[in-house]
C-alpha cells in the first residue's frame, strides 16, 4: 500500500510539473467579478492585454457579477487548479465578503494569491443637481435631507459599499444604499441623477468629474491625486481621517502549481514594470504597488492583514444580504 500512495504521489508530482512546463498552451481567463465597463473591468484588460505578450496566450476577460462580486470569486474556486482561470478582485470580493456572505468558500483557505496590483483612493462624488460645492457644504446638505440620501454601490460588501459604511462612521450620516451589478451603472445613474452620491474609486470616476457630469468634493487620501490635482483630500476638505484606499489582486484557485503561479507573477509584474501600462493606470488615478510587495506571499500576508482590519467594522454595523 505505502509503494502505491508513493507511486501515485511521484505521477502526480510529474503530471504537475509537466503541466507547468508546457503552461499556457491555451487561452487564459480571467474572471473580474463586476460589470464591464467598471474599474475592475478596466484594470484587468489593460494588464491581459500587456501580459499576452509575455505568456504567448490571449487572457479573456470574463464578468460574473452578482453579489458583491461572490458569484465570480465562486466560480474561480471551483475551477481547476491548472492556471487557465485567475481571479480578479480588491478589497471588497477577497476580503469583505466573508464578514459579509455565506459564501461555500474560503477566502484564504481555497485561494492562492497571485500578484498585489495597483490601488486607487476612494473620492466623493455626487450628481451636479445637488446643490453643495465644497465636501463642508455637502455634509450639511446630507444631513439636511428629509430621508436619507442615495448612495450607489456595487453590492453588499463591494468598495464603494465598505466605503460608505467607514463614510457614516466618521461623519455620522446615514446613508440609503442603492446596490447595482456594478460601479459602472452605479455611475451611470449617479450621471443621469437617480441616486445622490457615490463613495467610488477614483478611477471610476474621475472622467465624468473631468466631463463636468457628477461634482468631486474630496479623494480619501492624506495626498491629492496626481491626475487629479484640483481635488482636495479628505483632511483639507473638513473630514479628516477618512482615509481609504482599494486595492486590487490576482489569485488562482488552490492547488495550482507553484511554477504557474510563478509564471503568471512574472507576466503580471512585468506588464506592471512597463511604461506605457504605468501610464494607462496612472491617467485612471490607479497607484503603483511598491516593487517589494509584488510576490505572492505578499498579498497573502497583505489580504490576512485587511481581514483582520476591515471583518470587525463590518460586523459591527450588522450588514444584511436581502
Amino acid at each position: 500500500m505505502r509503494r502505491l500512495v508513493l507511486a501515485v504521489l511521484a505521477m502526480l508530482a510529474f503530471t504537475g510539473a509537466g503541466l507547468a512546463q508546457s503552461y499556457p498552451a491555451h487561452p487564459i481567463t480571467i474572471i473580474v467579478p463586476f460589470s464591464a465597463g467598471g474599474p475592475s473591468d478596466a484594470m484587468a484588460r489593460v494588464l491581459g492585454e500587456r501580459m499576452k505578450q509575455s505568456l504567448g496566450e490571449v487572457l479573456l476577460i470574463e464578468n460574473v457579477t452578482g453579489a458583491g462580486g461572490s458569484i465570480g470569486v465562486g466560480r474561480a474556486v471551483r475551477s481547476a487548479p491548472d492556471g487557465y482561470t485567475v481571479s480578479f478582485g480588491h478589497l471588497g470580493t477577497h476580503v469583505a465578503n466573508g464578514a459579509i456572505y455565506k459564501l461555500g468558500y474560503d477566502l484564504v483557505a481555497d485561494l492562492e494569491p497571485v500578484v498585489l496590483l495597483p490601488s486607487n483612493p476612494m473620492i466623493i462624488v455626487s450628481k451636479n443637481a445637488v446643490p453643495a460645492k465644497s465636501l463642508k457644504e455637502l455634509l450639511d446638505w446630507l444631513k439636511s435631507r428629509p430621508q436619507p440620501p442615495t448612495a450607489g454601490t456595487a453590492g453588499a460588501g463591494s468598495g464603494s459599499h465598505i466605503a460608505g459604511l467607514y463614510f457614516e462612521n466618521v461623519s455620522g450620516i446615514k446613508l440609503q444604499y442603492v446596490p447595482y451589478r456594478g460601479t459602472g451603472p452605479a455611475l451611470n445613474d449617479l450621471v443621469a441623477g437617480q441616486i445622490d452620491i457615490i463613495v467610488d474609486q477614483t478611477s471610476n470616476s474621475i472622467n465624468q468629474v473631468r466631463a463636468g457630469n457628477i461634482r468631486a468634493y474630496a479623494v480619501t487620501d492624506s495626498k491629492r491625486v496626481e491626475n487629479a490635482k484640483d481635488v482636495p483630500t479628505v483632511d483639507e476638505a473638513g473630514l479628516p481621517g477618512f482615509h481609504m484606499t482599494l486595492w486590487s489582486g490576482l489569485w488562482v484557485p488552490k492547488g495550482t502549481p507553484k511554477e504557474i503561479i510563478a509564471k503568471l507573477n512574472a507576466a503580471a509584474v512585468e506588464a506592471l514594470n512597463d511604461p506605457a501600462v504605468q501610464k494607462q493606470l496612472e491617467n485612471l488615478g490607479l497607484q503603483m504597488p511598491p516593487k517589494d510587495q509584488l510576490t505572492p506571499e505578499a498579498l497573502g500576508a497583505w489580504q490576512k492583514a485587511e481581514i483582520a482590519k476591515w471583518w470587525p467594522m463590518i460586523k459591527a454595523a450588522n450588514v444584511k444580504v436581502d
